[in-house]
């Protein structure tokens, strides 16, 4: 049935939606204020202000099924949340307040602004000079026409990688939590989650994740002091404020932020200076309501030689992990990248590549990048056996490097026990626990079968080794510190 639309236009608050016939109960212009006036009460206040307050009824339509709200977001982003995490229940009420089907319709409609312009203050530290907003098919973006006076971040000089976006992060269950959590500080950075401590190996997405939630708040709010640098930058600016003795520039320059994106935190170990005028910013950064994020190769607690009371603030807000891709997650992110190199990769190879290159992002990245220079300079299609003629140094080292002995010795020196343990009958936990990540290991990354593999762990039974890889797997998919220490074991493994 053909759907029948008479639409509307709406105010700001809501609706006078078409009347229905006599005797039928009308839907007034109340009803998103209704709607609002439920959801207010149901979710935190932080999240309705952050999600709902904001949408805008734009127009009612009538169908044959029932009616259409239309809602207006300011962008693509915000529609995709709230789509995910509140449609259903903004139709639910709707439905159950008009007294028939309500339909939601989201659309994105960009506030168009006149330019607007900061002028400095002559003199002043911190202040920013001229820049202007425009609008782009993609949403509002800032284009600078000067710096900050004191050095502080503007859209020209934030550091930010603008292809590092949400749109282009390829989410899957190894991201799911910190790129959650990413989503609602870009929505409401200083509310909930300050600061974010992201964590986990190399490659995995880390930077692009903290990329992603400064651009998001650079296209909502052109006007934001951003500034993501990697913590050897800060180093290298304490110790250039510390020979000038111009601290005082050091702190207009990061005090005044609104959001800061620090990478690899770990490398401020053993720099006490360095830590106390991070710990100063920190402390003035929160006091002020801006945000922090971020990043290290490992938790909080797991850091060596920084201060307590640094380690304690950054476990303070929330801590995430993110994870080693999953297989499918690869196979994603392959497909993906490879369409946006005008490439597409059939999935058959996209499987095959994903399931020799396990490491990381980053590996699979380059994995890529050869396949598709073998088949553009042989001129030959992209299949299994080009992305193995492509790949058969990585292949071959691979093969070659990684051997059960190898896992072994590297397992036990990792969990400090004797290499001999591996062979051994016996059954403590110190002992047997990492034996089986041995095993686990020599399953995931070797071409032995279980009953090889058996023999050279003392003989055991395949059903042992079938025991071990099944359970350290599956609790590889639930622990995230066991899901950390073997992607460190692996890495280390792969060399």
């Amino acid at each position: 049935m053909s759907v029948q639309e008479s639409p509307i236009p709406l105010g700001s608050a809501a609706a006078s939606l078409p009347p229905r016939s006599a005797g039928e109960s009308g839907a007034s212009s109340t009803l998103w204020p209704q709607v609002c006036e439920r959801l207010a009460t149901e979710l935190p206040e932080q999240q309705f202000n952050t999600w709902i307050r904001p949408l805008t009824p734009a127009v009612a339509v009538r169908e044959d099924a029932g009616l259409k709200l239309r809602l207006a977001v300011p962008n693509r982003f915000k529609l995709d949340w709230i789509r995910a995490q509140y449609a259903h229940r903004i139709e639910s009420l709707a439905g159950e307040l008009a007294a028939e089907p309500v339909r939601l319709d989201l659309h994105v409609v960009l506030v168009r602004d006149t330019p607007i312009t900061r002028p400095p203050v002559p003199g002043a530290v911190g202040v920013p000079v001229p820049a202007a907003v425009t609008v782009t098919p993609t949403g509002v973006k800032a284009v600078p026409t000067g710096t900050w006076a004191g050095g502080a971040a503007t859209a020209a000089s934030n550091r930010l990688n603008p292809a590092l976006t949400f749109d282009t992060l390829v989410p899957g269950r190894a991201n799911q939590m910190a790129r959650t959590a990413a989503l609602h500080v870009a929505g409401a950075p200083g509310a909930m989650y300050n600061p974010l401590f992201i964590y986990g190996g190399v490659g995995l997405g880390k930077t692009h994740l903290m990329n992603a939630v400064g651009n998001q708040l650079l296209q909502d709010k052109p006007d934001a002091r951003v500034l993501y640098l990697h913590a050897e930058q800060f180093i290298t600016d304490v110790v250039k404020n510390y020979q000038r003795k111009t601290f005082d520039e050091l702190k207009a320059k990061y005090h005044s932020l609104d959001l800061l994106l620090i990478d690899d935190v770990q490398f401020f170990a053993g720099k006490e200076r360095t830590q106390e005028e991070f710990f100063n910013a920190f402390e003035a950064l929160l006091a002020k309501k801006a945000h922090i994020i971020m990043t290290s190769d490992t938790y909080p607690k797991g850091l060596v030689d920084i201060d307590e009371r640094l380690t304690s603030r950054f476990d303070s807000g929330l801590t995430v992990a993110i994870e080693p891709p999953e297989l499918e997650m690869r196979v994603a992110i392959l497909m993906r990248k490879a369409e946006q190199e005008g490439t597409p990769m059939p999935e058959d190879v996209a499987f095959f590549v994903a399931k020799n290159v396990r490491a990381n992002v980053r590996e699979l990245e380059g994995a890529l990048r050869k396949v598709l220079a073998y088949s553009r300079f042989s001129g030959k299609d992209i299949n299994i056996q080009l992305a193995r003629e492509a790949l058969k140094d990585l292949l071959s080292i691979q093969n070659r490097q990684i051997g059960v002995e190898n896992i072994q010795k590297t397992v036990a020196d990792f969990y400090k026990i004797k290499v001999a343990d591996m062979y051994s009958k016996k059954r403590p936990a110190s002992i047997a626990r990492p034996r089986q990540i041995a095993m686990y290991l020599a399953k995931e990354l070797t071409q032995k079968s279980l009953p090889e593999i058996g023999d050279l762990f003392g003989g055991r039974d395949h059903t042992t080794v079938l025991h071990a890889v099944r359970k350290i797997g599956g609790e590889r998919q639930k622990d995230t510190e066991l899901n950390q220490q073997l992607h460190v074991l692996e890495q280390t493994l792969k060399g």
